[in-house]
């Protein structure tokens, strides 16, 4: 019979590109000789699934990098509702982090919480918008021309709680 814990743990795949980032430096850490052959000979692998999305439909971007369904589940079994308002940020950042003790559960919440943190500045912050690099990472771009790595910073969060996100909003909130 298998744990329980691992039985109830949400299962989905990472949104925006994260996987090829994840699959890439999980591949990259591997020592798999044929693989070293092949990137000797064609570079890095570039994620270019949603690369020129934001400019074709920005909505919908918005909307799938918004789910973040595993932040989501994790703060509703807290009882924090994540409306998408900056107050939300402030009690994420209360929670307990229980998922550190999960090294598979961490990088996938963390992704989540940048997402959710750049929903959150796309969604209030005017001029704020979506924008994907030609890696497939998505980060955001201020209306001062500044872009963020959201799921880096949702990473570090995740791993140990600095910046917090409400702290890092209250500071991108103003330029």
């Amino acid at each position: 019979m298998g744990n329980v814990k691992e039985a109830n743990r949400p299962r989905r795949a990472p949104r925006a590109g994260g996987a090829a980032i994840r699959t890439n430096a999980i591949l990259a850490g591997m020592n798999i000789p044929f693989l070293d052959s092949w990137r000797k000979r064609h570079g890095p692998a570039h994620g270019v699934a949603l690369s020129g999305e934001a400019d074709r439909d920005p909505e919908g971007l918005a909307g799938l990098l918004s789910e973040c369904e595993l932040l989501r589940a994790h703060a509703q079994s807290a009882g924090v509702a994540l409306d998408d308002a900056p107050s939300s940020l402030e009690e994420l950042d209360q929670l307990q982090p229980r998922w550190r003790d999960d090294p598979e559960l961490l990088p996938w919440l963390g992704n989540d919480a940048g997402l959710y943190l750049g929903t959150v500045i796309v969604r209030t912050v005017t001029g704020a918008g979506w924008r994907i690099w030609p890696n497939g990472q998505p980060v955001v771009r201020l209306a001062n021309g500044r872009e963020i790595d959201v799921v880096e910073a949702g990473q570090a969060w995740a791993a140990d709680g600095a910046p917090e996100l409400s702290q890092l909003y209250a500071e991108l909130s103003e330029h």
